[in-house]
């Protein structure tokens, strides 16, 4: 069986410890704990591995946010891995800072990066996981706080969290969307 784990997030040194990279971020963590290393490729950086006996492919498209829905369908097709075996990580201001949220279908909730994904693929019916970025900014400043970097509070359990979303990424691999989301969801 064959896995597809793709990290939402922007290319360039600007962006890298931004709050809309945290898919990024997760998606390195994933490719760490199965020891293996990305490496440049069509729509991106791709690392492959093994978890569980299961072939996992961790996709970091370079399309930028808005328009990852190109690499999403690419590496689909490209690797014939089914819709149900697709996990998209990234970003979410409707949930407090770290709040892990996995679901296995849904709106874009104003998400540009699940926009297009749902546009280029035709469905909102795949897995999403979700990390809580928090809302904390003023009327109009949405952009400057998803492109700003963390706060010094919440860098303090930055690794903590983001080990977690590994670990729920891993598990949505080897023990599927329900279960995963019963043990990690609000966590």
């Amino acid at each position: 069986m064959k896995y597809l784990i793709v990290g939402l997030g922007n290319k360039g040194a600007e962006y890298e410890n931004t709050r809309h990279n945290i898919g990024f971020k997760v998606a390195e963590k994933i490719a760490e704990s199965m020891d293996v290393s990305f490496n440049t490729a069509n729509f991106g950086w791709m690392a492959e591995g093994k978890h569980k006996g299961r072939k996992v492919f961790v996709l970091k498209p370079d399309t930028y946010m808005n328009l990852s829905g190109n690499a999403v369908r690419y590496w689909m097709q490209k690797e014939n891995i089914p819709l149900e075996n697709v996990l998209i990580v990234t970003d979410d201001l409707a949930l407090p800072f770290g709040t892990l949220r996995m679901k296995g279908k849904g709106s874009d909730a104003g998400h540009n990066g699940l926009k297009n994904i749902n546009e280029v693929l035709q469905t909102q019916n795949y897995a999403r996981l979700r990390f809580g970025i928090s809302a904390d900014f003023a009327a109009g400043r949405q952009v400057d706080y998803v492109l700003g970097t963390w706060s010094e509070e919440e860098a303090k359990t930055l690794s903590e969290r983001i080990e977690t979303f590994s670990k729920a990424s891993l598990s949505f691999v080897f023990a599927g969307i329900n279960n995963t989301m019963s043990a990690f969801n609000g966590k």
